[in-house]
């Protein structure tokens, strides 16, 4: 659906805000992802059925999203934009490339609000517990882990005290958490292309 694109003039397409006129399509489409102002529906109900706006909208989101997320170069845009004029295709690919950075953050804001606490820094020690001579005795070594966590914009300090098996638990519940974001990222890079 990105082909609706052509209704509209290359530089109605890019042209960048400023405090006169309202940003341009491609550009707002990118401010609304990054939280500002998105393009109104109201600014282009002459060109488009609400049918059309809706399938452009989300299109080019998806478009922005993909290519910022993969920060790859633009192959995949370009394979995205490919019944797109090559004007409109350009236009495009300049907006990806002037804002692709900022995309890329607000995704990995967005990511991060999703979570209410968010790790920000950690410290380890190991030690011996020597507290009472049957402790001393087994000498059974205990790991202090120290966390900074982050949540609703307050840096809170966590200490965790835990034995061999329960670091043993902690390191298995990361490694799966990891295998899980693993697969979702290689899921999101076989999406289709619209």
């Amino acid at each position: 659906m990105v082909d609706l694109l052509s209704q509209l003039s290359v530089p109605e397409c890019i042209r960048v805000s400023n405090f006169k006129a309202k940003g341009k399509l491609c550009h707002r489409v990118v401010d609304g992802l990054c939280g500002q102002q998105p393009p109104s529906r109201a600014e282009y109900s002459s060109t488009w059925t609400l049918e059309e706006w809706t399938e452009l909208n989300k299109s080019l989101i998806t478009l922005f999203h993909l290519a910022a997320h993969s920060n790859s170069c633009d192959e995949k845009a370009v394979a995205v934009l490919s019944d797109v004029d090559s004007s409109h295709t350009k236009a495009v690919l300049s907006v990806l490339t002037a804002r692709r950075e900022e995309i890329h953050m607000a995704l990995i804001n967005k990511t991060n609000s999703i979570s209410f606490a968010a790790l920000q820094d950690f410290d380890w020690q190991l030690k011996l517990a020597v507290s009472s001579d049957k402790m001393a005795s087994l000498h059974l070594p205990l790991l202090s882990l120290n966390f900074t966590v982050k949540e609703n914009g307050i840096l809170q300090p966590v200490t965790m005290e835990m034995d061999r098996e329960e670091l043993n638990m902690l390191i298995s519940s990361l490694d799966a958490a990891n295998k899980q974001v693993a697969s979702v990222r290689n899921s999101e890079e076989a999406l289709p292309v619209f």
